[in-house]
């Protein structure tokens, strides 16, 4: 029985205050605030629900007088997942923890999804080393706390690192201390990306953490696919056109087409590679993709803070090879939810609204209403359930048999057709209680220039035996499209700008 078979009518959840919200984004969760008629807090209010920026969580007073039932979007420790150089720091100590419990071997097929990866200018010596072997590797630099492709560039020679050590724009100002000069990270260039229509792109998928301890764990089913704009290819490492998938970037590309964008939904990516390479091929490669998730947030999770009033959006980018092997290419901590088409707002927005049924500020879910005794939700909406430490929950693990904690999801890129009916079933008929708050709720002021998001970037304990993921066993999933209905010939391509 699931959590949405217990709890009462909807009646008994119908929530007895009207969630009071405070933000300064303008994009796809004011929308969502709105739809919900959630009322914007003043200044002088309290609040039940703040989607602020990293940066706010940083000043924010450890003595700030919070309610218990207030939840804020970011766990104030998120730079250990989404720093390039912390998380790349907690990656390799979580592999040596590891080595000790599972042996070398079952360590490093586990962590195998995390490019050869070193921190500069701290291990620049050992990077020279791994260097020397092979000289015509090519290898990218990324500055470990900036986001949006910026500061990034790809190179083989050494010499093209000694022109960087000697740029005086990374020299910290006189007036500055010396740790504010930007540090970066060097990683091995994956260099055989799998491609569609020639072109490279990575792939965006969302994981909600609602507690670190016990640690919860929900991935959304749709993501995307962003593509660069030009053809693959090494004979110009330096054209960032070819080499970064990055809409920030691509957009500033001649004859960028915003009406179409860059983007291609998930489900579509999936039902391509089944066409390609058949079920079982697919569900191995997003069993290692779950394991990309999970192993990334057990890294972190002994360094996270445990207040039960955050929570966090992280979004993962995932680069494929052409064997379909998921390298990590970098955790967000503020993923983009401005909408650049109407595709990619009807995602957003259901991504934020599902999310909300997931934290409930309203205490509208089955499971909730009913206490401790009640099972677990295993779905909400477009979010499946795929790890908890809390609640006993019947899943098995992909890293142990027996051991009830994980669940391989088998829904990525699955069915999504049910998720309002789903919601209901959760939530009860929030839909009118909506309406009787939006009728006497003022109107948001949307008019306030948007300011810029701090993002955090790149990747993330849980002790336990590890057995390769693709090992697990996995239900079947369900699809938009199924690979005996694409066929080859009908398998999206996508043309100089890809359609989302």
């Amino acid at each position: 029985m699931s959590g949405a078979d217990v709890g009462g009518s909807a009646d008994s959840r119908r929530p007895t205050k009207q969630v009071r919200y405070k933000t300064h984004f303008t994009n796809t969760v004011l929308d969502v605030f709105v739809s919900l008629g959630w009322r914007k807090a003043t200044d002088d209010d309290d609040w039940d629900v703040h989607w602020c920026d990293v940066g706010w969580v940083h000043d924010m007073p450890s003595t700030m007088n919070l309610s218990s039932t207030a939840r804020v979007c970011h766990f104030p420790t998120h730079f250990e997942l989404t720093r390039k150089d912390r998380s790349v720091s907690n990656m390799k100590r979580y592999r040596k923890k590891l080595e000790k419990e599972v042996g070398k071997a079952a360590a490093i097929d586990r962590c195998s999804f995390m490019p050869e990866t070193y921190y500069l200018p701290g291990e620049y010596h050992m990077f020279v080393e791994l260097w020397k072997k092979s000289p015509s590797t090519a290898w990218i630099m990324k500055p470990v706390g900036r986001a949006q492709g910026k500061g990034i560039f790809l190179f083989r020679k050494l010499e093209d690192i000694v022109g960087w050590k000697r740029d005086t724009r990374f020299e910290p100002k006189k007036e500055e201390p010396a740790e504010k000069k930007d540090a970066y990270i060097v990683q091995q260039y994956i260099s055989k990306p799998y491609l569609i229509g020639g072109k490279k792109f990575d792939l965006r998928f969302y994981v909600l953490v609602t507690s670190f301890s016990p640690m919860e764990v929900w991935l959304y089913r749709e993501g995307f696919a962003r593509f660069s704009g030009a053809q693959y290819s090494m004979d110009n490492i330096a054209d960032s056109f070819v080499h970064l998938t990055n809409v920030a970037v691509q957009k500033t590309a001649e004859g960028y087409d915003k009406a179409k964008g860059c983007k291609m939904l998930f489900s579509d990516v999936k039902a391509l590679l089944r066409t390609r390479h058949g079920d079982e091929a697919v569900q191995k490669c997003l069993a290692e993709i779950d394991n990309v998730f999970l192993t990334t947030l057990q890294s972190v999770q002994p360094t996270m803070s445990c207040d039960r009033r955050c929570f966090e959006l992280y979004g993962y980018d995932i680069l494929l090879d052409t064997d379909l092997k998921p390298w990590l290419i970098e955790v967000n901590a503020s993923p983009s939810l401005t909408a650049d088409t109407p595709t990619d707002h009807k995602l957003k927005f259901g991504l934020v609204e599902d999310l909300f049924g997931v934290v409930d500020p309203e205490g509208r879910r089955a499971s909730n209403v009913a206490g401790d005794g009640a099972p677990q939700d295993l779905r909400v909406g477009g979010f499946d359930l795929i790890w908890s430490e809390g609640k006993e929950v019947n899943l098995p693990s992909p890293y142990e048999e027996g051991e009830a904690t994980s669940l391989s999801n088998s829904h990525l890129g699955g069915y999504m057709g049910d998720r309002k009916e789903n919601l209901m079933k959760v939530m009860g008929d929030r839909k009118s209680v909506s309406r009787e708050w939006a009728a006497a709720a003022p109107a948001p002021s949307v008019t306030a220039p948007r300011r810029p998001s701090a993002s955090g970037d790149a990747v993330s304990k849980r002790a336990g035996s590890a057995k390769r993921v693709g090992s697990a066993k996995r239900a079947g999933s369900a699809t938009t499209r199924t690979s005996s209905q694409l066929s080859k010939s009908q398998a999206p391509t996508p043309p100089s700008r890809i359609n989302p």
